[in-house]
């Protein structure tokens, strides 16, 4: 289910990949999108580490003011779910919670 099954999955993130089906955690995508799922149950097809890279600025003319800029990596875990139409679309794990049974 992973890309890389040596990494150490956080605890929320295992749950996910235990039960196999996910529900959104509250309403913060749009409903449009949410409307392609199934309400009860979505289908978790794969899990993957993403690194979103930072970024370093040194030049104060982009940024007057700020001679160096950095902003941090970040390290993000994303469900890739399956829906009704069968088609799949990656989602940050913050957003999905195991489904119930």
């Amino acid at each position: 289910m992973m890309n890389d099954p040596a990494t150490d999955l956080p605890n929320e993130v295992a749950a996910i990949g235990r039960c196999g089906y996910v529900v959104f955690t509250d309403e913060s995508l749009p409903a449009e999108f949410r409307e392609r799922f199934d309400a009860r149950r979505i289908p978790v097809t794969a899990i993957r580490h993403v690194r979103q890279w930072g970024l370093q600025v040194d030049d104060e003319f982009e940024l007057p003011g700020h001679e160096r800029t950095r902003i941090p990596d970040e390290e993000l875990w994303e469900v890739s779910i399956r829906a009704r139409d069968g088609s799949t679309y990656e989602v940050n794990a913050a957003l999905l919670q195991p489904a119930p049974e």
